[in-house]
């Protein structure tokens, strides 16, 4: 019965310094979630295709940032909020190049 009594010790995880749970990869999350209305509303000004390069090029920010949300949870802030910059850069950039237009 001896065996039964004994209990594994279990780590609590935390990023922070000193043992708490941050809000860090949370905030990231909203980030790029909410970026998410902008690339799937693009289809106002860049064509069927251009909203579709846009989607999946969210989706893979989205992707990277499931993949870091325990190993990199920082990095998940900064992923976020590039990710409205870049949308910006795309639009006005497929305006530029394929003459985009409202």
């Amino acid at each position: 019965m001896a065996a039964f009594q004994r209990r594994r010790r279990i780590k609590p995880v935390a990023d922070g310094p000193r043992g708490e749970v941050s809000f860090t990869p949370w905030l990231g999350m909203i980030l790029i979630v909410s970026s998410f209305f902008l690339y799937a509303a693009s289809g106002l000004i860049a064509p069927w295709w251009g909203v579709l390069v846009m989607v999946v090029i969210w989706l893979v920010l989205f992707i990277l940032c499931c993949v870091w949300w325990s190993p990199h949870p920082r990095r998940l802030v900064w992923i976020g909020a590039l990710s409205y910059p870049l949308w910006f850069c795309l639009i006005v950039g497929g305006a530029i190049a394929f003459g985009w237009q409202a």
